[in-house]
């Protein structure tokens, strides 16, 4: 059971990662300082430092799409073909990075130059994101920026990062990649449309190369903008429970 300091900071977090700060960041500073304290390993710490990267679910749109409303904001953006990693900021410093499988990359991913070592911020930042390589055919870029990440020295100068979302934000997707811009991240293209079937053209225009040229994609992914909608899809008996999708071809 929560204790009552630590469903106040659950409160108070809840409202900062929504742009409506209650108290300082001393006064939040302090009582998490006194939480960790008292309780160090109640779920408030574990639900804040376990770092992940969630599967991303291919080639099913048609199931994607049943059940939407037709008005509901799809964002289309690029599907890089890179190395998938996650990032984690601890008060501003980045701590931790991870591959797709769960290796811990950190010592690389700081030597790349499009990602920030520090940050304005305070507690912990979870930033999902893709390491590429600009100007290279998608196998090229996928195969120099895996073989970065398994090398023992290497240098990044030819590796770039592109930022897609906040892994423990309350944010719909929109925000969370404007807040991820602002912190001074590089986010990917994107393209909102309301309506279900015209994810159908866009996907066409990608085939025929008109979209998102300027990455080395295999493909593109559709996600529901809504925040509250994903969690319905995420936490649903549907058959297919996923809010994002890459379609491949």
């Amino acid at each position: 059971m929560k204790t009552y300091l630590e469903e106040r900071i659950d409160w108070y977090d809840y409202n900062y990662r929504n742009g409506n700060a209650l108290i300082s960041d001393r006064q939040f500073d302090h009582l998490e300082k006194n939480l960790l304290r008292t309780n160090p390993d109640c779920d408030y710490f574990k639900k804040k430092n376990k770092l992940f990267l969630p599967s991303l679910e291919k080639n099913s749109l048609d199931e994607f799409l049943k059940g939407l409303l037709v008005d509901t904001r799809l964002l289309i953006e690029p599907k890089i073909d890179g190395c998938a990693v996650a990032l984690q900021y601890s008060n501003g410093t980045l701590k931790k990075a991870i591959s797709r499988k769960g290796n811990d990359v950190t010592s690389k991913l700081i030597k790349v130059q499009d990602i920030p070592n520090n940050l304005p911020v305070r507690g912990v930042l979870q930033v999902r994101g893709e390491l590429y390589a600009p100007n290279q055919s998608p196998n090229i870029s996928q195969r120099i920026a895996s073989g970065f990440l398994r090398a023992k020295e290497g240098f990044p100068g030819s590796l770039s990062f592109c930022a897609f979302q906040i892994l423990n934000s309350t944010l719909n997707q929109y925000e969370s990649k404007k807040n991820l811009s602002k912190l001074g991240f590089t986010i990917p293209q994107d393209i909102s449309c309301n309506f279900t079937s015209q994810v159908q053209v866009l996907r066409k225009e990608w085939l025929k190369g008109k979209l998102f040229k300027k990455y080395p994609t295999d493909g593109i992914v559709v996600k529901i903008n809504s925040r509250k909608l994903q969690l319905i899809r995420e936490k649903s008996n549907l058959d297919y429970p996923y809010w994002q999708v890459a379609i491949k071809s």
